[in-house]
């Protein structure tokens, strides 16, 4: 049996990531990504309410007609931020998922020790209860919340089929699911300038732990 021993790789995920160039105008490459680099900035230090698009067309010290040119919308604004950003996540998350020679076990607590540092970030702490919040009555970012955290918890289902390939797709999925939730519900606890960022360690320890040994021990109390 592999021993997780707690002595993880600090990774810093970036705060946007884009995909690769194809064609088109070099600019306007640099100038989206500028856009959505400006966008998160507000969203994180002034929040949902002051990302709008003039002023985010402010901060970019371009013309609202520019902006629109780009971002047809704010809904479209939004969807290419949260892409961008998870993204960057889905980089770091691949590269864990395909370390070669790594069992699936200190792959998983890779990717929970990846979150849980995370978590700790300004960018983190101030943007995801913001949308948590928001999803409540806006029916567009309540998709595209699903969306995003659907893209995250994957590699987690991936990893749990490779410890566990006796279990059946929804029991990796739920698995996956109570995971990401657990974690992320450290949030408001433990994150940035939150009361107990200074136990998050511990914290990251305890809970790696536990998940490992959970994937590793899980039976179905209602088995079909």
């Amino acid at each position: 049996m592999t021993e997780i021993k707690g002595n993880f790789r600090s990774i810093t995920v970036a705060d946007l990531a884009f995909p690769p160039r194809e064609g088109g105008y070099a600019k306007g490459h640099e100038t989206r990504e500028a856009i959505l680099a400006a966008s998160l900035n507000l969203l994180v230090e002034e929040g949902y309410q002051a990302m709008s698009m003039r002023r985010v067309a402010a901060a970019c010290g371009m013309k609202l007609g520019n902006l629109t040119y780009h971002f047809a919308s704010r809904e479209d604004l939004v969807r290419g931020l949260l892409d961008a950003v998870i993204r960057a996540y889905e980089i770091e998350f691949a590269a864990i998922v395909h370390m070669p020679g790594t069992p699936p076990e200190e792959r998983l607590a890779e990717i929970c020790g990846l979150i849980l540092e995370d978590i700790r970030t300004k960018k983190t702490t101030r943007v995801f209860p913001e949308l948590w919040a928001l999803s409540n009555h806006d029916p567009f970012v309540f998709e595209r919340v699903q969306e995003t955290y659907a893209r995250a918890r994957a590699p987690l289902v991936e990893i749990v089929g490779e410890m566990r390939p006796d279990l059946s797709e929804d029991q990796r999925h739920d698995l996956a699911l109570f995971i990401s939730a657990s974690m992320e519900g450290t949030t408001m606890f433990a994150g940035y300038e939150k009361p107990f960022e200074a136990r998050m360690p511990m914290i990251e320890t305890i809970a790696i732990k536990s998940f490992v040994d959970l994937v590793r021990n899980w039976e179905d109390p209602e088995p079909n």
